[in-house]
């Protein structure tokens, strides 16, 4: 029998996000994710069915945790229609990623675990294109220079960014990553 307390649920996948970024996929397990949100032995068996689903709810939670609240999104809005302005879009984003670093982490063994799991492949392939395709409506819908094609190439260039910040964090200053998203922001997205 699958639990219902969303609250011990929500609980249960974060732990389970935090394990992830911390011992990676093998690490795992649902007595790692009870000690992680200290719960009884046993709690996170009663509210998943198998560690599949528990690894497929960890990866749909990190969207959740990553997406902005109405308050960034509402001020993006507001903002201007430029490339200068976009280019502080996209440090906010490259901010607000890295700051939930575990999330990340936990995203990118994932990835890796998706590539000996075809049920997680399918389910993450499906998520990440999803998330691309919004972003593209999103830029398409807000009047910021550039097409869907720059959209998908500044996705490319930024995740590794992203990956470069949390994993050799000393590779770029703070000052150094900023201009990099300003170059390619600049180089990606033609000049209206």
């Amino acid at each position: 029998m699958v639990r219902r307390n969303e609250q011990r649920r929500t609980a249960l996948v974060d732990a389970a996000i935090e394990v992830l970024a911390r011992e990676g996929a093998r690490g795992l397990t649902f007595r790692a994710v009870d000690t992680g949100a200290a719960v009884p032995v046993g709690t996170a068996s009663n509210y998943f069915t198998s560690r599949d689903d528990l690894l497929t709810q960890a990866g749909a939670r990190v969207y959740e945790r990553l997406r902005p609240d109405d308050e960034v999104v509402t001020r993006q809005q507001a903002a201007g229609r430029d490339r200068a302005v976009y280019a502080e879009l996209m440090r906010e984003l490259v901010g607000r990623i890295a700051a939930f670093r575990t999330g990340y982490l936990a995203l990118l063994e994932l990835r890796l675990e998706a590539t000996r799991r075809p049920e997680l492949r399918k389910v993450l392939t499906e998520r990440v294109r999803a998330d691309l395709d919004a972003n593209v409506r999103y830029h398409e819908g807000s009047g910021l220079p550039g097409d869907a094609m720059a959209v998908r190439l500044l996705y490319m260039a930024l995740n590794w960014l992203i990956v470069e910040q949390l994993t050799l964090p000393d590779v770029f200053t703070p000052e150094e990553r900023d201009r990099l998203v300003t170059a390619a922001v600049e180089r990606i997205v033609a000049a209206e």
